[in-house]
């Protein structure tokens, strides 16, 4: 096993651990450790949250989600002798939950979960379908998980950090401040908000002398949205065995890393779509000198997959095209017939037996594929879902004898969304 250089007890708040990690990005964040290029090492991760999700039957603790807080990121880690311009080389070794550990208070040890966030307070993709808070705790059995929230259904995990990049420079951080701030302006007072100001209240800012917290934590980027630097990607994809190429804008990269996830769908569609949890990343850092330049890519990080995905080869296909539910026409607009393939697909698990939460809670955390499959036929695009069959415990194709009606169980535990 490699050495762990960011290890934390499950004992104690992510703010009370030996290193204390971030959860803003900032080039003055100073690194936690050092390595060299070539090097392996390993890392814990706590879920986004640090605890405040807990595993029972209430919705409470998503509703009132400290979106403030987040994300609690492991680093930053220093390269040796990686300059701006240079390309960052992470290979993900391993990646899983929180080893040893298989019970406890903490997503991770265990289990893990997923939220339907509030209008009010995150939203998500379906938000104006789905206002209230729900949730669905899953249960890990090795690489599979289940749940007593959404039953009927078991899949294999592919398990992954939803969030890791490099640090910005402070010209880098000026420029999504500025742009970032000008698309709030156009609508300030929208729920859910365009975009998140930097917040200085809540960040955390590592080893950062705290004389220097609430300038800093004035300036310093939320973690949400990926960016030029990786970021919040929440690419399911990312998993073990994966290559990914990131940009470099300070000495040293500056690398982060968090938000694990042991399973998502493309899209991670209810916001807090995936299976959050805690865990560990084994990974190995390299680096092309020059090869921002030399490769063309300055403003995003490009990846080879892992090859640890489950098989499937039996998939339901639902599409949808940029007409609006109340009918109206819009050119092009994929974002939109994305969501309507989404919302056909809930619409047809309902037949099932499954509430229309449940099914959403599904499509966020079961391994669909979401794909672009028409972007030039105006003025309609066309997006797909692809769920796989094999995840269902009964035939959820259609056919001339019509719909298996399942037990839903005890259902999604819900909150209404507080205006």
């Amino acid at each position: 096993m490699p050495k762990n250089l960011f290890k934390l007890d499950s004992s104690k708040k992510f703010g009370d651990q030996e290193k204390l990690g971030h959860n803003r990005w900032h080039p003055e964040i100073p690194p936690v450790a050092t390595v060299k290029p070539g090097e392996s090492f390993r890392v814990d991760c706590r879920e986004w949250f640090d605890g405040a999700i807990e595993n029972n039957d209430s919705a409470e603790d998503i509703l009132n989600a400290p979106l403030l807080t987040v994300h609690v990121l492991s680093g930053p880690f220093h390269v040796e002798g990686v300059k701006p311009g240079d390309l960052l080389i992470v290979d993900i070794l391993d990646v899983g939950p929180i080893p040893q550990e298989d019970e406890g208070p903490l997503a991770g040890q265990g289990w893990g979960y997923t939220g339907i966030f509030s209008t009010n307070n995150g939203g998500g993709f379906l938000t104006e379908q789905f206002p209230d808070a729900y949730k669905a705790v899953w249960d890990f059995s090795g690489q599979t998980a289940t749940s007593r929230h959404v039953p009927g259904v078991s899949f294999t995990g592919i398990v992954h950090p939803g969030l890791m990049g490099t640090a910005p420079s402070a010209e880098l951080l000026a420029k999504w401040n500025a742009r970032e701030g000008a698309l709030i302006g156009t609508d300030p007072d929208r729920v859910p908000p365009l975009a998140l100001p930097p917040e200085s209240e809540h960040a955390v800012l590592g080893g950062l002398d705290h004389g220097e917290w609430d300038r800093v934590g004035s300036e310093a980027a939320r973690t949400a949205p990926p960016r030029e630097n990786g970021g919040n990607q929440d690419i399911k994809n990312l998993t073990k065995g994966s290559r990914v190429f990131y940009p470099v804008f300070v000495d040293g990269a500056n690398l982060s890393l968090g938000d694990l996830h042991f399973s998502q769908g493309d899209g991670e569609i209810t916001f807090c779509g995936a299976i959050e949890m805690g865990g560990f990343v084994d990974l190995r850092v390299d680096v092309i000198k020059g090869g921002m330049e030399t490769y063309g890519v300055s403003e995003n990080a490009i990846f080879m997959p892992g090859n640890v995905d489950p098989q499937y080869s039996e998939w339901l296909a639902f599409s949808g095209t940029s007409v609006t539910l109340d009918g109206e026409q819009r050119y092009l607009d994929s974002h939109l017939s994305y969501q309507r393939a989404c919302l056909h697909a809930i619409d047809y698990l309902t037949k099932f037996g499954y509430s229309p939460e449940q099914a959403y809670l599904l499509l966020g955390a079961a391994p669909i594929e979401g794909r672009l499959s028409g972007v030039v036929d105006i003025p309609n695009s066309c997006s797909t879902v692809y769920l796989p069959t094999a995840i269902f415990d009964f035939d959820v194709r259609p056919s001339a004898s019509g719909p298996v009606q399942i037990d839903p169980g005890i259902g999604a535990p819900s909150a209404a969304n507080q205006k």
